[in-house]
């Protein structure tokens, strides 16, 4: 269960799993996190970002259909006592999740800010590799964007509470 649906296991006829992302359509928040995580993972393509298969969309159902990650998400790894990331996994994680923001930041025409980094959308492949995932508040920045916020973009909990950052079209402050 998610925030605006929930995620299956499936599997196609050539035995490939796949993860199939169903959106709540009560919540009308919904239809927009679809519209924009198609949007977003249309023209991307990295090795450490979650593939997107297909898409079903009409008017009483929407859903993505991902690639299955076997290896849950980086919060299992991180706050589970049956579950241990050794120094090596661990640095290889933050390599993975970097090189993944760097794509998104610097490596595409259009610049996508995720919005919403959190342990639980890390995901592990069956080599351990990294996948961020959930585009659903993803952010497209076009030429001629200024990043000034009038509200929180982010899931509560994973912002450093007592430190944000401020652009005000010229240079960035950062503020206690």
């Amino acid at each position: 269960m998610g925030s605006y649906g929930s995620v299956y296991r499936g599997m196609l006829q050539d035995g490939m799993s796949i993860a199939v992302k169903i959106f709540n359509l009560q919540l009308e928040v919904a239809f927009k996190s679809f519209d924009i995580e198609c949007e977003v993972m249309r023209n991307i393509r990295h090795r450490n970002l979650i593939k997107i298969i297909s898409n079903c969309s009409n008017l009483d159902f929407k859903a993505l259909v991902l690639e299955y990650i076997p290896n849950g998400s980086l919060e299992k790894w991180l706050y589970s006592h049956n579950y241990c990331l050794d120094i090596l996994q661990r640095l290889n994680v933050m390599i993975d999740v970097a090189s993944a923001l760097e794509y998104l930041h610097h490596g595409h025409t259009t610049p996508i800010v995720h919005c919403d980094l959190k342990p639980s959308n890390v995901l592990f492949n069956e080599d351990m590799v990294a996948h961020v995932a959930d585009f659903g508040i993803a952010k497209l920045l076009s030429e001629g964007d200024r990043m000034v916020q009038t509200m929180t973009l982010a899931t509560i909990g994973y912002m450093v509470p007592v430190l944000h950052r401020v652009w005000n079209g010229r240079n960035s402050i950062y503020k206690r």
